[in-house]
């Protein structure tokens, strides 16, 4: 059984190349690509069309959502569940309520982060196809990899590696899925 093709990859050499190469690749029209490097490009995300990241409002969210989880906990523990009046106080003092809400804030906030970021990144991913390219272990020492994946829209493997080529890569490799 022939295994399906997961995505073509271009080589640089320098940083500067696979910038450009990245900027044209999606001023062409292609969405599903992704770069590679040892080290941090400043304005690759940009580059390959990061948009902005949806992660933050999730954690905001999720921070409101302990907020709200720490109000109502207090509230049910001193106005519903047990309520004792102590020196005259009404039963729903809020400002004592604080230390609990920002505690639950706090901690609703970074497991949303935790886990909100194993699910947008895919994770746990004990594979990823990347890793069949013969040179990938270069990525982190000193070559730069361009990846248009197969499940862009625009994706053809002829016309994409013939786009790829003239961008003047050392090389352009089919990776293929397992």
């Amino acid at each position: 059984m022939a295994a399906k093709t997961h995505a073509l990859v271009a080589e640089f050499d320098t940083p500067e190349a696979l910038m450009a190469a990245a900027e044209k690749t999606r001023d062409a029209g292609y969405k599903e690509i992704d770069a590679y490097s040892p080290f941090p490009i400043h304005g690759m995300g940009e580059a390959i069309g990061f948009g902005r990241p949806i992660l933050a409002w999730v954690i905001f969210a999720g921070g409101l959502a302990g907020l709200a989880l720490g109000f109502g906990l207090e509230y049910w523990a001193s106005v519903i569940n047990n309520p004792i009046n102590v020196g005259g106080r009404p039963m729903n003092s809020w400002p004592s309520f604080v230390p609990i809400m920002f505690e639950t804030t706090v901690l609703i906030a970074a497991l949303t982060a935790v886990f909100g970021m194993l699910a947008f990144n895919g994770l746990p991913r004990h594979f990823h196809p990347i890793f069949n390219h013969p040179r990938f272990e270069r990525a982190s020492q000193d070559l730069f990899f361009l990846a248009v994946e197969s499940k862009d829209p625009k994706f053809d493997s002829v016309e994409t590696r013939t786009f790829l080529e003239g961008l003047a890569p050392a090389e352009v490799v089919e990776v293929e899925d397992e």
